[in-house]
């Protein structure tokens, strides 16, 4: 392994020039309370300082570590707040729910500079990419309130056919177990969580495993926007409290951003699995091919940043790249170039692209694919930085030659490692996105209409998404973000996910001159939240 200094020493001061965040939690919102854990849990960051040549990761403050019974606890305020539908919030009308989430989006955006501060120190995204992932999410908030008005406007016409009145409105599911990422555990956690609440689902929150921390800023925003059990802090080890959650059967929903085996194992875990409405953003090993008459320099571009923003952590990342021969040598010495260029150092630093990694032992294991690689007959190509770390630091790494013997070649790395194989006919790399285990996106770089046409026809039947001479990515929000195979189950986007989280119900009736009169007198005397002409403005 190598582990020679990069960056230089200096990246790990003997004492921060900036103010370290400290956030000492022992409080869990449940059931409208904030609750005292009786156990806490440490939280390091991937930044630290060398003393005598020694790591010592500066410690963050620490969150409630709760156990089995307090989980259910949690589970049983939730369970009655939804109170099988009948409960304030899921009867609420959707004018109320509205005016509750803008309540909450008013005051988390006091919440912003220590928020944001806190995403750079517990995972080591950049000050920039952290005031973007905020910034993102109150958009996103916004533009979710406006989606759930225009789908009220919607519901508040009646529809009449054949001699039938009917009208249609979206109800909500139940109880949702909502699990968000570490990478972006704002944005994609927000992205489920506040979807699920604004369509009158009750939830049950658990913190990603890194990125934990900056909840705690917000759970008095969630106490005083939301009524008591509507939103529900499950903090802890995932192993100890989100089983007998799951095998409780009292689950309705499981919104969850991480891994397909994590899925397979709590779907199974469900007594009812086919109750279980589930909605999953999940593994991904994106590939680019990069076609002979493309844009050389466009797809350097778009390759550095599809493969290494924010280390490469990005479920949405280019974790694979096909090149053809003929450009091979020029692509890679200009890839190689941009990479070995990148600044290295803490997320504060102007210019900064590569930061430390959150994940223990995360170099470690990065080391270990890139090794197993060569071992399969692949090569480091920038050898004058590629396959280097420095305690939390990797450096980015491209490997060519990654071929079906290499783990890199189906594993998804979730770390900086640029894996590369050359191919002559445009099938090879169509053949591994067909026999992959991921649907979720391929980025296509080439000029020629006919080729690239062509190719998309068949890609969109493999993937959801399929990039023209551009990075894989998720937004704009607008957009419908899903996956094919292992890579999700449903759809998220600002309108995608109010429909993921809801389900439509119906009320109708023959008109018949008693149904008329009963009817105008429901809508005249507003007796019907569901049935009503009213609308949201």
């Amino acid at each position: 392994m190598h582990t020679e200094p990069v960056p230089p020493l200096a990246a790990f001061p003997e004492a921060f020039e900036v103010v370290v965040p400290q956030l000492f939690q022992k409080e869990y919102l449940v059931a409208g309370e904030l609750r005292t854990a009786t156990a806490v849990k440490e939280v390091l960051s991937p930044m630290g300082t060398l003393s005598g040549g020694e790591f010592r990761p500066v410690v963050l403050g620490h969150v409630p570590k709760l156990g089995r019974d307090e989980a259910m606890e949690v589970l049983k305020a939730a369970v009655a707040a939804y109170k099988q539908g009948h409960g304030d919030w899921p009867t609420a009308t959707v004018g109320e729910r509205v005016a509750a989430v803008e309540n909450f989006v008013a005051l988390m955006v006091k919440e912003r500079e220590p928020v944001v501060s806190m995403l750079m120190w517990e995972i080591g995204k950049t000050r920039g990419d952290s005031e973007k992932e905020f910034d993102r999410t109150v958009g996103y908030l916004r533009d979710t309130i406006e989606a759930v008005r225009d789908l009220d406007r919607d519901g508040s016409r009646p529809t009449i056919v054949e001699g039938i009145y009917g009208q249609i409105r979206r109800m909500p599911l139940g109880v949702v177990l909502c699990m968000g990422p570490f990478n972006y555990p704002l944005n994609e956690t927000f992205a489920t969580l506040l979807p699920a609440l604004i369509m009158g689902n009750t939830v049950i929150f658990k913190p990603p495993k890194f990125g934990t921390l900056l909840f705690g800023y917000l759970l008095s925003a969630f106490q005083k926007a939301f009524p008591p059990g509507v939103v529900n802090m499950l903090y802890g080890d995932g192993r100890t409290v989100v089983p007998p959650v799951m095998e409780s059967g009292l689950i309705d929903v499981l919104a969850l951003i991480g891994s397909s085996n994590a899925a397979n194992t709590l779907k199974k875990s469900h007594p009812k699995p086919n109750r279980l409405r589930c909605i999953l953003g999940l593994d991904a090993k994106n590939a680019a091919i990069i076609l002979p008459d493309a844009d050389v320099d466009n797809a350097v571009t778009e390759c550095v940043l599809g493969t290494l923003s924010f280390n490469g952590q990005r479920c949405t990342a280019i974790k694979m790249i096909y090149v053809h021969k003929s450009i091979a040598d020029d692509f890679l010495s200009r890839l190689a170039k941009a990479v070995d260029s990148l600044k290295m150092g803490m997320p504060w630093e102007k210019g900064v692209s590569i930061t430390p990694l959150p994940e223990n032992n995360k170099a470690a294991t990065l080391h270990g694919y890139v090794q197993d690689a060569i071992d399969n007959g692949a090569v480091v190509y920038n050898t004058s930085r590629g396959n280097q770390s420095f305690h939390t630091f990797f450096a980015p790494t491209i490997v060519v030659g990654v071929g079906e013997k290499c783990k890199l070649y189906t594993v998804e790395q979730f770390g900086p490692i640029i894996p590369v194989q050359v191919f002559t006919e445009v099938s090879e790399p169509i053949e591994y996105i067909t026999n992959g285990y991921f649907g979720q996106q391929v980025s296509l770089f080439g000029s020629d209409p006919t080729e690239i046409g062509g190719l998309i026809d068949p890609l969109v039947n493999q993937v959801c998404r399929v990039n023209i001479n551009s990075q894989c990515q998720r937004g704009p929000d607008v957009f419908p973000f899903n996956g094919r195979k292992d890579s999700a189950e449903g759809t998220l986007s600002v309108t995608d996910a109010l429909r993921s989280f809801s389900i439509r119900a119906l009320v109708a009736g023959k008109l018949t001159p008693g149904n008329k009169v009963l009817i105008k007198e429901i809508i005249r005397t507003r007796s019907s939240s569901f049935v009503n002409t009213d609308y949201l403005l």
